[in-house]
């Protein structure tokens, strides 16, 4: 039975998410699978995976052959390398532990890697912040001091007419006294 490694797809229209299987080749793309290994996410930044490194190598190890993305998952998580230094032991060019201590180093830099990116995208994201609450006070600024040009005319005007009712005002008192 000639086995894949492949994604099935779950998740809303628009909204994908994955789940990382061994399933029969023949089998449908969402249909019955053997072991899921994992899943994957690729909505979020930087795409979620989850997987199951050692089922993942056990498969390899039976003959099961990932797809394209399924093989770029596998290697992102290491499982490729793992399986490749795996060979290693079968021949005796490595012992186990070189193989764990290798594969842990390998995954120690990964995770830096992983972390100094996700660092940069919180700093880039506060930077983006900042600009645009620099740019909203910079308009809001702009606003006042055109509130404040228009109120200025208005209060003048509002002044030379309280200015006028007030002379008017004299005057019609004046006529009603000289009368």
């Amino acid at each position: 039975m000639p086995v894949k490694i492949r994604l099935q797809r779950h998740g809303k229209k628009g909204k994908p998410f994955y789940w990382v299987v061994a399933a029969d080749s023949r089998a449908k793309r969402d249909g019955k699978y053997l072991e899921k290994l994992g899943t994957y996410n690729p909505t979020t930044n930087p795409a979620t995976i989850e997987l199951d490194v050692d089922s993942s190598v056990k498969w390899l190890n039976n003959g099961a052959q990932p797809s394209d993305t399924a093989k770029r998952i596998l290697s992102y998580k290491g499982v490729l390398l793992k399986h490749h230094l795996l060979g290693g032991v079968c021949k005796g060019a490595l012992t186990e532990e070189q193989v764990e201590e290798k594969f842990n180093a390998w995954l120690e830099e990964k995770e830096n890697k992983i972390g100094s990116k996700v660092e940069d995208l919180a700093k880039a994201e506060a930077d983006a912040k900042a600009k645009a609450l620099e740019a909203e006070k910079e308009v809001n600024a702009k606003r006042a001091a055109e509130a404040a040009a228009a109120a200025a005319p208005a209060e003048e005007e509002a002044t030379e007419e309280t200015a006028a009712e007030e002379t008017a005002a004299e005057d019609t008192a004046e006529a009603t006294d000289k009368e």
